[in-house]
C-alpha cells in the first residue's frame, strides 16, 4: 500500500465581490480577526482583503454573542490572530454558506506521492489534510503520470472518479496492457 497526502501549500482565495472594484477574489492574507464588544456582547469577524484594490471587508464569525458563552481559550485565539484558528475558521463550511462564498483551492494545493515500487497490482491510500476539493481522476493522473483516459482504464476503486471529493479514498492500480 503507498500513502499519497493533499495537503493545502496555502490559505484558499475566497470568490467575494469587492464592494469597490467588483473583483472576484479575496484573500485573508495574514489573517486576522477583529472583535468588538457591545456590554456583554461580542461580535467576531474575519478581516480578508481584495486582491485588486487592497479593500478590507469582515466576514461573520460570531453576532452578538455573550462572552461567557466563547471559551476563554477561544476567544484568547481570535484576540491573538491564531493562525490555525484563522484557517480552521476559513475552511468552515457553515461559515462560507451564512457569509456567501466560495473557496477558490486553484493553486493552494499539493499532492505528495511516493513513485510505485510495489508488485501489481498494488492499493493506494489517499489521505486529505484539508478539505481540498478535487476529482480523484485528475489527481491520480497527477499522481502516477498517466492520462486521464488511461486512469480509466488502470484504475479500480469504489469512488466514482469524475465527481468531486474532499474525503480520503483508496483506489487499486492494475497493470498497463
Amino acid at each position: 500500500m503507498l500513502p499519497w497526502t493533499v495537503r493545502r501549500t496555502r490559505l484558499p482565495l475566497l470568490t467575494l465581490r469587492c464592494l469597490d472594484c467588483r473583483a472576484q477574489a479575496a484573500t485573508a492574507g495574514e489573517g486576522r480577526f477583529r472583535i468588538n464588544a457591545n456590554g456583554k456582547l461580542l461580535d467576531v469577524w474575519l478581516l480578508v482583503r481584495c486582491v485588486c484594490c487592497d479593500r478590507t471587508s469582515k466576514i461573520t464569525v460570531h453576532e452578538r454573542v455573550p462572552v461567557r458563552s466563547l471559551d476563554p481559550a477561544r476567544l484568547r485565539a481570535f484576540q491573538d490572530n491564531d493562525q490555525e484558528l484563522v484557517a480552521h475558521t476559513l475552511l468552515d463550511p457553515a461559515l462560507a454558506r451564512r457569509n456567501r462564498f466560495t473557496l477558490d483551492w486553484r493553486g493552494a494545493w499539493q499532492l505528495e506521492s511516493s513513485a510505485a515500487e510495489a508488485a501489481w497490482p498494488y492499493r493506494v491510500e489517499v489521505r486529505f489534510l484539508d478539505p481540498v476539493p478535487v476529482r480523484p481522476q485528475r489527481l491520480i493522473a497527477q499522481g502516477l503520470g498517466i492520462s486521464r483516459g488511461e486512469v480509466e482504464r488502470r484504475i479500480k476503486g469504489e469512488l466514482p472518479l469524475n465527481r468531486t471529493t474532499s474525503t480520503d479514498f483508496s483506489f487499486v492500480v492494475m497493470p498497463a496492457e
